[in-house]
């Protein structure tokens, strides 16, 4: 059984590094307004409203893709957490 604590912290280090990169993305797609906030194109808020609705079955096999790739971030974790090979 993993070190509960030392675990926490590792995927919390990874999900810090996910939420940056998503972060860096939304800034870069989004045009910077004078008060320092983020305008964010509509076509954008539309899709990203679109798939906050939408249940993981019912996405694209390409969304869905979208999500395994971040899963793919942790699962080498967990899986050597719990002494499992990785995929």
């Amino acid at each position: 059984m993993p070190d509960d604590q030392a675990l926490l912290e590792e995927l919390a280090a990874i999900e810090h590094e996910r939420w940056s990169h998503w972060q860096r993305f939304m800034h870069e797609k989004g045009r910077r307004q004078p008060d320092g906030s983020l305008l964010i194109p509509s076509d954008l808020v539309e899709k990203w409203d679109r798939l906050i609705n939408t249940p993981y079955a019912q996405l694209t096999d390409k969304e869905r893709e979208s999500d395994r790739e971040q899963v793919l971030r942790y699962l080498p974790v967990v899986a050597k957490a719990y002494g499992k090979l990785t995929p």
